[in-house]
């Protein structure tokens, strides 16, 4: 096939075809969706918070690694912080995973809030039977899914 993008309908098939630059990147029959390649993101980026864990960051990235500060966090606290963000817009997604540094599996990291240049994220320690406090720095990967008005 030549190099070009767009869609290619296969009647004899019953397939829809989606193309890049002459490869074809998905399939759509009646009974399948078959992705050819993985979605990729562009942008990545790093950032460590300074002072403690409710000092905010400054990241200009679609997507990310946060190291939070080593700062303790006591058994059933929480603590947010800002990221001032210039490629996030008051309708996007933002989506977190925590790489490394859960006390037990019980520390989570959520976001609280999401504004055009900017996002809040919550770091909870829920280690309520132990009684044990987050005491190392938590890598946070984040990725931000742009949308449209």
């Amino acid at each position: 096939m030549s190099a070009r993008r767009g869609f290619k309908w296969d009647a004899a098939n019953a397939e829809l075809e989606v193309h890049v630059d002459g490869t074809e990147i998905a399939k759509f029959t009646a009974t399948a969706v078959t992705l050819n390649s993985a979605p990729t993101v562009s942008g990545r980026s790093t950032v460590t918070q300074a002072t403690n864990r409710s000092t905010g960051v400054t990241i200009n990235a679609t997507s990310g690694t946060i190291t939070t500060n080593n700062a303790s966090l006591a058994a059933e606290a929480s603590a947010v912080f800002v990221v001032t963000n210039s490629k996030v817009a008051a309708n996007d997604v933002v989506v977190l995973s925590m790489q490394s540094g859960s006390v037990a599996l019980n520390t989570q990291v959520e976001v609280s809030a999401v504004a055009a240049g900017s996002f809040s994220i919550t770091v909870v320690n829920n280690n309520v039977a132990a009684g044990t406090a987050e005491t190392g720095a938590i890598l946070i990967n984040f990725v931000v899914i742009k949308s449209t008005a």
